[in-house]
């Protein structure tokens, strides 16, 4: 009997990209695949796969993805194919665009927010750690 992933992006396979804690990104990232950023990228993003912007990572610059779960910082736009969800400790400066988008309580969202689906913005109380 199979377990229902709870984020849409414990569901990838292959091997993810880090970019760590401690590290800085000075230019802009491309690639497939699954992408996790806990340290900082100064760059534009165009991502074929989800992004995963924990609480101690950092964007300078417009990302595009698949999908995203965002509880860092971004400034720049963020324009995601599919899902995006937005924890609380997430702090976004600059236009947003997906599919469909979730809210955490306590997020920060600092520009305009287009949900390309039609259906509404779904707010929630986040029950997990902020990784």
């Amino acid at each position: 009997m199979s377990v229902a992933k709870r984020r849409f992006l414990e569901a990838a396979t292959g091997t993810p990209t880090f970019i760590g804690a401690d590290t800085v990104v000075v230019g802009n990232v491309r690639g497939r695949g699954h992408f996790v950023v806990s340290g900082t990228v100064e760059g534009d993003g165009d991502l074929d796969g989800g992004l995963n912007l924990s609480a101690t990572g950092t964007w300078r610059g417009d990302v595009r993805a698949l999908q995203a779960v965002v509880a860092g910082t971004l400034t720049g736009s963020l324009t995601v194919r599919d899902k995006l969800e937005i924890g609380c400790s997430a702090v976004i400066r600059g236009r947003v665009s997906a599919r469909s988008i979730a809210i955490a309580k306590g997020a920060i969202v600092d520009g305009e927010i287009e949900v390309t689906s039609g259906t509404p913005i779904l707010q929630f109380e986040e029950k997990r750690g902020t990784e």
